[in-house]
């Protein structure tokens, strides 16, 4: 059995490590308010056109530094013509030398739909107008597609094996998270929901989407498992957010192990979990740190102390040293100074050789790549160097 690489036929026994990342890129509209245009996908689309943009070039010379083989992409506006969005990335930038560095190719890519920005009939927000899209929006955003996810392969992606889970209710989860206005008076069993009947029962439970993107590298399907959580934040003594956040990380919890996914369903309303033994790879923004800044006892740690999950290997960074003196700095991924994002394998599977986090010194000629939101991003890329292990 052979695969086509970079226009090399490799056979499966040569493929024998991967490198998987993941990459918060701000590529939305706000980040663009200098063009002058409304926001939309419109205005990505023209950013992606000219691949002169500055911001776009550092994310790509970025990328092409790394150099990942899988690369998950969160805050990349929807944009359902993928020639005018994830492939005119691929083409106008990663396929452009950055600086002298050698271009890279991602020949497979996958986007779909996102529930930031899709409007609904509710106050969500409870601001006391049923506006449609920011906070009553079935997931944050100004409009459809804002903050979007998209996926890029050097392997081929089983298309027809995808899972996605936009759509699955949050009251469908046993024992949600139920946002609930405490009582001024502090009497238990007297606090208010914060959605009322309707909108409970409609209430989608992922901010953007949950993926599952089997990728076939020579004779082995590894399992791109990918997500963005909201932010635990922007909210009330409800803690919508915090408990949304809880419970979008808690369904990919679930998801690995089939005795505790027997509840969820795709978008196309199948039942359907991880089977035993599945190679696996949970990439994204999941908006939750697992020590430091916004730590929130138990909540990250549903992955990284999950019996499936290998969290050994924490990717570092001399950069993310240098925000703050803590012993644990090292690990931040997120300017403000958290583990925010993650690349997290299977124990079954993999050996974890190598990680890190792209996130050069300030006495380093690269910090010109991270000094701030203009030049890339609020994130940083996080990669993991894995080896494939025989199936026993």
């Amino acid at each position: 059995m052979f695969t086509t690489l970079l226009g090399a036929q490799i056979s499966a026994e040569e493929i024998n490590t991967l490198k998987v990342a993941t990459f918060n890129v701000s590529m939305e509209a706000t980040n663009y308010k200098a063009l002058g245009m409304e926001p939309s996908d419109e205005v990505l689309q023209h950013v992606l056109s000219t691949g002169e943009h500055s911001q776009v070039k550092n994310i790509a010379e970025i990328i092409q530094r790394v150099n990942p083989d899988i690369l998950m992409l969160n805050e990349f506006d929807y944009i359902a013509d993928k020639s005018k969005g994830v492939e005119a990335f691929v083409k106008n930038y990663l396929n452009v030398s950055q600086r002298g560095l050698e271009p890279v190719d991602y020949p497979y890519t996958y986007v779909a739909t996102v529930n930031t920005g899709e409007p609904t009939k509710f106050d969500l927000d409870n601001n006391g107008k049923a506006e449609g899209f920011g906070g009553d929006a079935y997931g944050y955003g100004l409009y459809p597609g804002q903050y979007g996810m998209a996926l890029l392969s050097k392997y081929p992606i089983d298309v027809d094996s995808i899972h996605t889970f936009q759509k699955f209710k949050w009251h469908h989860m046993p024992h949600p998270q139920v946002p609930v206005i405490p009582d001024k008076n502090g009497n238990t069993g007297q606090d208010t929901p914060w959605y009322d009947v309707e909108e409970w029962a409609a209430l989608r439970l992922s901010s953007k989407s949950h993926w599952d993107v089997p990728v076939k590298v020579g004779d082995k399907t590894v399992h791109i498992l990918a997500m963005h959580p909201t932010p635990p934040n922007f909210d009330g003594s409800e803690d919508r957010n915090g408990k949304r956040n809880y419970d979008e990380i808690r369904l990919m919890a679930d998801y690995l192990s089939p005795d505790k996914g027997t509840y969820i369903y795709n978008d196309n309303g199948e039942k359907v979990s991880l089977t035993e033994n599945a190679r696996f790879v949970l990439v994204g923004d999941f908006n939750a740190a697992d020590i430091g800044d916004k730590h929130r006892e138990g909540v990250i740690e549903q992955l990284t102390e999950h019996p499936l999950v290998n969290n050994d290997t924490i990717p570092t960074s001399a950069g993310g040293a240098a925000v703050s003196g803590a012993e644990f700095s090292n690990r931040f991924t997120a300017y403000w100074g958290a583990r925010a994002d993650y690349v997290l394998p299977s124990r079954y599977g993999f050996h974890v050789n190598d990680a890190g986090v792209f996130w050069p010194a300030k006495t380093s000629d690269l910090y010109r790549l991270v000094k701030d939101r203009e030049a890339s991003s609020d994130h940083r890329l996080v990669w993991v160097s894995l080896s494939l292990e025989q199936d026993k």
